[in-house]
């Protein structure tokens, strides 16, 4: 069994780095953002870069990752697994990715920690408005990051994956219960209305991608037009459970 995130990942780009693995609807906005396995793994990897060569972050540090459900969520997810960091929902961590809803919360803590802000507009880019004193855009610094990253520290199955409520869970049990799960089969295609960056959520990413599958992600559903998204990305099964599945 694959134990860390950034072996599953380069098993996924040589088997098939075209294919798609997270797609994205904004169903207020009407926007759709597919990425594949290969420019996920980009996106993945200008995150990991700006986590550690921009902002110091270590292998056995903490992320938040305070981000609502949008396809930049499963990218911090993998960078912080990339380089070795614990997904956290404490109040103290090493760094926080956030979005426009608690930007005003965290800037009042960039003095003390990497405060790194994400727009949430199309296509990642930055802020419309200026950000408060120390936070840095994502829009911004993500885009002079390398298209390749390769940890001089990197993770191993011991390390802690998540850190949350429930408990510690590290990346060999993060992986081997997503190998176990019953979201989906291997292959299959999971429609959700979950955050994936959230606790109860994040099964709905590592289950895909330890599987061979890949993920619909839908913010702000509209419940008559999930039935169509459903068929139209030929979904084989949705989270929460609902009709239309195989």
């Amino acid at each position: 069994m694959t134990t860390t995130f950034p072996t599953i990942l380069a098993g996924l780009l040589r088997s098939d780095p075209g294919r798609p693995l997270v797609t994205f609807y904004d169903d207020a906005t009407g926007e759709r953002v597919e990425l594949s396995v290969a420019t996920y793994a980009n996106w993945v990897a200008k995150a990991s870069s700006l986590l550690v060569e921009e902002h110091g972050l270590e292998r056995g540090g903490s992320l938040r990752v305070d981000l609502p459900t949008h396809w930049l969520g499963p990218v911090f997810l993998g960078a912080a697994w990339n380089v070795g960091l614990a997904v956290t929902t404490g109040e103290h961590p090493d760094a926080v990715v956030c979005g426009p809803a608690t930007l005003d919360t965290w800037a009042e803590h960039a003095a003390q920690l990497p405060v790194l802000a994400c727009a949430l507009r199309p296509l990642g880019v930055r802020f419309a408005e200026p950000l408060p004193a120390g936070v840095h855009d994502v829009g911004v610094d993500i885009w002079s990051q390398p298209d390749s990253f390769l940890a001089y520290d990197p993770p191993t199955p011991e390390d802690v994956a998540t850190d949350f409520p429930q408990g510690r869970v590290q990346q060999a049990q993060l992986w081997t219960t997503a190998a176990a799960g019953a979201l989906i089969s291997g292959g299959g295609r999971l429609l959700t209305e979950a955050n994936p960056a959230s606790p109860p959520g994040v099964a709905t990413f590592t289950e895909p991608l330890v599987k061979g599958g890949s993920l619909v992600l839908v913010a702000n559903a509209d419940p008559e037009r999930l039935e169509g998204t459903y068929a139209a990305e030929r979904a084989t099964a949705r989270f929460p459970r609902g009709h239309g599945q195989d």
